[in-house]
């Protein structure tokens, strides 16, 4: 897919990956929808990307995508400004073991309620053009981690939701494309909450064992995502596809067996 000219919506797009991610989308001329539950965040977001791109190219709304009157009203408000949606990116995502309920409902939940209004809006069953639909998973949604053991649950369960909806969008002849990106350790503000009892709770004293990992896989700038988002985004091959983003390999991808009833969508 071309990317100017194009619609695209970003959940937690105020900062860390999602900022960087609506950046690169702007940079190849798309019009981006900045969606946050930060208002102050989100504010200070889209005034710095109206000092470099045209106001008009970027509309930001909070919502807390938990929320799923609030997260279809987003989207709604998205398609009658712009009046189309060709990319969804499902960003938005917390770390947050002590309450567990929470980290399930932002990292998985939403992301799948986003899925299908995306859906809902760009399918050709629907009316629709067509598009691609970007999931925010982790390396953790592809191995365990013994100090958070929610935040990997919900991210393998995006890694599991996009690879079957991906199959699920060819047997329906949706025209939409679903990846999902898997990255080791960003700087984002994420990574700050490790060190915090709020957020892990009962882990909180193992926080050392995570910057151990930390050090031993290194620390990803956000503009590396956001890099392999324009890859799996431009490149139509691309569909069921779980890229994995490291300091040691770079861009890379996740290898699956076939199975008689599951062919690859990659």
């Amino acid at each position: 897919m071309h990317v100017n000219g194009k619609v695209a919506l970003v959940t937690g797009a105020a900062q860390g990956i999602g900022k960087a991610s609506a950046e690169a989308l702007l940079h190849k001329g798309a019009k981006v929808a900045l969606v946050d539950w930060n208002l102050e965040a989100g504010i200070k977001c889209k005034a710095a990307f109206d000092e470099l791109f045209d106001p008009q190219k970027t509309l930001f709304i909070q919502c807390d995508v938990a929320d799923q009157a609030q997260l279809r009203d987003t989207f709604k408000k998205v398609v009658d400004h712009f009046g189309r949606l060709d990319i969804l990116v499902n960003n938005a995502g917390v770390n947050n073991e002590k309450q567990w309920e929470k980290t399930l409902q932002i990292n998985l939940a939403s992301v799948i309620s986003g899925t299908y209004l995306g859906l809902d809006y760009m399918s050709k069953q629907n009316g629709g053009e067509g598009g691609i639909i970007i999931n925010m998973s982790s390396l953790a949604g592809l191995m365990p981690v013994a100090q958070q053991p929610v935040y990997c649950a919900s991210k393998h369960g995006i890694i599991g939701f996009t690879r079957s909806a991906a199959m699920a969008a060819n047997l329906m002849n949706s025209g939409v494309r679903m990846n999902a990106i898997c990255p080791g350790f960003v700087n984002t503000p994420i990574l700050e909450s490790i060190e915090k009892e709020e957020n892990m709770g009962r882990y909180i004293e193992y926080t050392a064992h995570i910057k151990d990992m930390m050090k031993f896989y290194g620390i990803l700038d956000p503009s590396m995502i956001a890099k392999g988002l324009i890859t799996l985004i431009e490149d139509d091959a691309f569909h069921g596809a779980i890229m994995k983003i490291t300091r040691s390999k770079g861009i890379h991808f996740q290898d699956y067996d076939t199975t008689p009833f599951h062919g690859k969508t990659q």
